[in-house]
Order: C-alpha cells, then sequence, then structure tokens
C-alpha cells in the first residue's frame, strides 16, 4: 500500500480578490501561508518518499511551507504539467463579472464542465489531457513501487487527476471543486488502484 496526497495550494493574492489566474505567477496571502502550513500540520503522519509541484509560485511555496512543518527534505519534481488552467481570454479577469456578463449557467459551464471552449485558453479536457499522460508516465509507477506521493498543485489540475483516478464521468466532475489548503490523502493498493479517499481540512 502507498499513499498518494493532493494538495492545492494556499490562497493567491489573485484568488483573494476573485481573479482568474491561470498561468499568471502572483505570491500566496497571508491566509495562503495559513492555509500551508494547517496543510503541514494535517500530514504529520504521513512520511512521504517524493513531492511534485508545479512551475507556478504559489504551489511552490505552499509545499516550501508544508515541507517546514513536517521538518523534511525529499526528492522534489517541478513540472509544468500539472500547472493550472489556462484561462485565455478570461484571465486576469473579475470571476463575479464574468459571471454577471454570461449568466450563471453559462459561467458555470465556464468554470467546470469538462469540455467548455475557452477562447485562447484551455478547457478542464486540455489540462486533463496534459496531466493524466504524466501522472501515468511519471507518478503511478512510484506508487505501484509503494513510495508515498505528494502532490502539490492547482485546483484545475487536481480536478483533472481526481477525475482519471476515481474514473467521474464528464457530467459529474462539474460538481467537484477543490478549495485552496484542502488536503485529499488516497490510500493505494499495489497496482495503483485507489483503496480509500480520506479529505483533510478546507472543507
Amino acid at each position: 500500500m502507498s499513499y498518494l496526497v493532493f494538495v492545492r495550494h494556499g490562497e493567491s493574492t489573485y484568488n483573494a480578490k476573485g481573479v482568474w489566474t491561470g498561468w499568471l505567477d502572483p505570491p500566496l496571502s497571508k491566509k495562503g501561508f495559513e492555509e500551508a502550513r494547517q496543510a503541514g500540520q494535517l500530514l504529520r503522519d504521513i512520511k512521504f518518499d517524493i513531492a511534485y509541484t508545479s512551475d507556478l509560485l504559489r504551489a511552490q511555496q505552499t509545499l516550501d511551507e508544508i515541507k517546514k512543518i513536517l521538518g523534511i527534505e525529499i526528492p522534489t519534481i517541478i513540472s509544468p504539467e500539472i500547472k493550472e488552467r489556462h484561462y485565455g481570454d478570461y484571465t486576469d479577469k473579475n470571476k463575479w463579472e464574468v459571471e454577471k456578463e454570461l449568466g450563471e449557467v453559462e459561467f458555470k459551464k465556464l468554470r467546470r464542465s469538462f469540455d467548455y471552449p475557452v477562447p485562447n485558453g484551455e478547457s478542464l479536457k486540455d489540462v486533463y489531457n496534459r496531466t493524466v499522460p504524466y501522472f501515468t508516465r511519471e507518478i503511478l509507477p512510484k506508487l505501484k513501487e509503494g513510495k508515498n506521493v505528494l502532490i502539490v498543485a492547482h485546483g484545475n489540475s487536481l480536478r483533472a487527476l481526481t477525475k482519471y483516478i476515481e474514473n467521474i464521468s464528464d457530467e459529474d466532475i462539474a460538481d467537484l471543486e477543490i478549495p485552496t489548503g484542502q488536503v485529499i490523502v488516497y490510500k493505494m493498493d499495489p497496482e495503483g488502484k485507489v483503496i480509500s479517499k480520506e479529505i483533510r481540512g478546507a472543507e
């Protein structure tokens, strides 16, 4: 058995303003650092062998805070494949102003649906198509070896990975939201299949 743990980065300064961030690179807010440290506290019972994070600052800062709390130095892989969704023309726009423009139904499709087209950006399906091959190629073999893996990434890259490992339908993935700072702990069998799931914090 091995552990696979997902942590969404703590609140960024853009999250705090309700702005779509995507590939922009703001730091954590004060609250975000607190969420990162809380995530570390919630993971004291697991000994990690390796960590993965994206090439965006907010995810790396979150992982750094978790490591400080746990007092660990472990091999860490920085990968752009698990970075946030690119919001294209919606990048740097206030979410709630966009909701007023699009209406509630179209806004939910934009935010949560699997294959909603985004001008000059990515759908969740696009994110899935870059994160899942990376996961199966680079991370899944580690789990099958019995290693405990920590992934600190973003709302949409983690939604894509969750869709894959839990076999969530294209329709049902619209209902999944992962708040900043949330910790998701999976126990995995030797074949890399989920035995159990536990959500810790930020619910």
